[in-house]
C-alpha cells in the first residue's frame, strides 16, 4: 500500500478505489500514518478529524472523480462545519463555523475525503508559514531549514512530502504559487472569480484573492479545477466562460505562442542565479517546443511599485477588518496577534476610506496596464520567486512596520516580486516545478496569460509536462521519508 500510495496521484488513487483494489478506509489510514510520521518535523497539519473522515466513508462518499481520496483543507477561510479553524491566529484558535463554504461542498461532491487542515500564516499575511498559534514555522520537506512558502505553506509541505497527493490552497498575492515553487509542485491561480468564494464572502482583498489547489500532477490540478470552477449564484461578478475544460485543454498542445521572458524583476532588480538559470532553461524549452520566444524588459510605465503600495493598503485594511470583527468590543493588544498583524492593523488606521478607494482604483488601473502588456505576446515567463525557498526563520512575522515588511529592503515583495502582479491584474498564472537549485531546492517557473485565458495557459502546461516531466524528481523527497531529512 505504501509504495502504491507514494507513486500515485489523486486521479490514480481514485481509479484504484473505483476498481476495488484499495478502499477509502485504507487510503485514509495511510494518510493518517504519514501525518503522524511527518508532522512533528514539518508542523504542517492541524485539526485532524479522523472521526469525521471515517464517518463520511461509512455514510458513503459521493461517486465522483476523486471518490475515496484523502484531502486537506487550508486553515484559512474555506468554512467547514466539521473542521475547527485558527485562521493562523491565536485570536481564532479552535473557532467553529456554522456552515460549509461553496468550495468545500464542491470538493466533497467529487468524493474527496477531508480529514484535517493545513497551516497558514496569520490571516494569510506573508510568503512564509510562521504563525505563533502553531508554535513555530512550518518547514519544507526538501530541507527542514527552509520554508515551504506561504500562505498555503502547510499544504505545500504536506503534498510535497506525500501525505496527500493534492490539497486545498488559496492565493491573494502568490499563496498557491509560492508554496508550489518552494515545494516542487503545480500551483495554478485561475482568473479572478473563476472559483467560488461564497456563500458569505463576496471577494477577498478587493478581488485579488482566489482559492485553488496544489498538487504533484497537472491532471489532478486540471480535474480539481474543473470540479470546483464556475459561477456561484449571487456572486458579484464571474470569470469569462472557458471554451473547453481544464482537462480538455491540458490534453492538447496550444499551437505556437509568443512568449516573453524576464531575467530580472519587473522593476529591474537582480534575481538569484539559480532562478535566472531556471527561467533561461524554460525559455530554451519553449523555443524547442516551437514557440516564438524573446527576452523582455518591462516598461517603467507599468509602475509596479505603486501597485504594490496600493496592494499593501488593501491587505492592511482587510486584515484590520477581520481582526475587529473577531474582537468585537475588545481592544487589540500586543501579544494577541503576531507582530506583523498588529502592524497591519495600526497602519490601517492611517488609511482613510478615500485612501482605500484610491488603492482599489490603483490596483484596477494596474490591471488594465497589465492587460496591454499582452498586446504583443501570449505568455509572460519568469521565475516564481526571486530566490530559491528562503530559510524558515526569514520574514518571520515579528516586525510591526507593515509597510517595510511588505515593501522595504529584504521584504515580501523583494522575495516574491512576480506573483502579486497577477493577483492585482486578475490574470491566470501558474508555477511549475521545472528547476532545482544547486542545493537541490525547488525553483518554480512562472507562466502568466491574459485575463480569461485559463484554458490556453493549461494547454501550455500540458505540453510542458509532456516534454519535461517532473514526477520522478518529486519522488526523491517522498522516497526519502521523514527519517531521511
Amino acid at each position: 500500500m505504501s509504495e502504491i500510495y507514494s507513486q500515485s496521484d489523486a486521479t490514480g488513487l481514485a481509479a484504484l478505489v473505483a476498481k476495488d483494489e484499495v478502499t477509502a478506509d485504507e487510503l485514509l489510514t495511510e494518510a493518517l500514518e504519514r501525518t503522524a510520521a511527518w508532522n512533528p518535523k514539518l508542523n504542517a497539519i492541524v485539526h485532524v478529524q479522523e472521526d469525521v473522515a471515517r464517518a463520511k466513508i461509512a455514510e458513503g462518499l459521493p461517486q465522483g472523480p476523486f471518490s475515496g481520496v484523502p484531502f486537506l483543507i487550508k486553515d484559512l477561510g474555506i468554512e467547514a462545519v466539521d473542521f475547527p479553524t485558527n485562521n493562523g491566529s491565536k485570536l481564532c484558535e479552535g473557532m467553529r463555523w456554522s456552515y460549509d463554504s461553496t468550495l468545500l461542498t464542491r470538493f466533497r461532491a467529487t468524493g474527496l475525503n477531508a480529514f484535517a487542515r493545513t497551516t497558514s500564516p496569520e490571516f494569510g499575511i506573508g510568503p512564509v508559514t510562521n504563525a505563533g498559534v502553531y508554535g513555530g514555522p512550518t518547514r519544507n520537506p526538501w530541507n527542514l531549514d527552509h520554508t515551504p512558502g506561504g500562505s498555503s505553506g502547510g499544504t505545500g509541505a504536506a503534498v510535497s512530502a506525500g501525505i496527500v497527493p493534492a490539497a486545498h490552497g488559496s492565493d491573494g498575492g502568490g499563496s498557491i504559487r509560492i508554496p508550489a515553487a518552494s515545494c516542487g509542485l503545480v500551483g495554478f491561480k485561475a482568473t479572478r472569480a473563476r472559483i467560488p468564494m461564497g456563500p458569505v464572502a463576496s471577494e477577498g482583498w478587493g478581488g485579488m484573492a482566489i482559492d485553488g489547489v496544489l498538487s504533484r500532477s497537472l491532471r489532478d490540478t486540471a480535474a480539481l479545477l474543473d470540479a470546483v470552477a464556475g459561477p456561484e449564484l449571487g456572486a458579484p461578478y464571474a470569470a469569462p466562460v472557458m471554451e473547453e475544460s481544464f482537462a480538455q485543454a491540458m490534453a492538447h498542445d496550444p499551437g505556437q505562442l509568443r512568449i516573453r521572458y524576464v531575467t530580472t524583476s519587473f522593476t529591474g532588480d537582480a534575481l538569484h542565479p539559480d532562478c535566472v538559470a531556471g527561467v533561461e532553461k524554460a525559455a530554451k524549452l519553449m523555443e524547442d517546443l516551437g514557440h516564438v520566444v524573446e527576452h523582455w524588459t518591462p516598461e517603467e510605465a507599468l509602475d509596479v511599485p505603486a501597485m504594490m503600495m496600493a496592494w499593501t493598503k488593501i491587505v492592511a485594511c482587510g486584515t484590520a477588518g477581520r481582526v475587529q470583527k473577531i474582537l468585537g468590543d475588545r481592544k487589540l493588544e500586543r501579544g494577541m496577534v503576531d507582530g506583523v498583524t498588529f502592524g497591519a492593523v495600526e497602519y490601517s488606521k492611517r488609511v482613510s476610506g478615500a485612501d482605500y478607494l484610491d488603492a482599489l482604483g490603483a490596483v484596477h488601473s494596474f490591471g488594465r496596464r497589465m492587460a496591454h502588456a499582452f498586446d504583443t505576446c501570449d505568455i509572460i515567463l519568469s521565475p516564481t520567486l526571486a530566490t530559491p525557498p528562503c530559510r524558515a526563520d526569514y520574514l518571520a512575522p515579528v516586525s510591526e512596520d507593515f509597510v517595510a515588511y511588505r515593501n522595504g529592503p529584504g521584504s515580501v515583495f523583494e522575495y516574491s516580486p512576480f506573483t502579486a502582479i497577477f493577483n492585482a491584474s486578475g490574470q491566470p498564472a501558474v508555477s511549475l516545478p521545472l528547476h532545482w537549485s544547486a542545493d537541490n531546492l525547488p525553483v518554480g517557473i512562472h507562466f502568466a496569460a491574459p485575463f480569461g485565458m485559463d484554458a490556453e495557459l493549461m494547454s501550455l502546461c500540458g505540453q510542458i509536462e509532456r516534454a519535461a516531466p517532473w514526477a520522478a524528481k518529486q519522488q526523491e523527497v517522498i522516497a526519502r521519508g521523514p527519517d531521511g531529512v
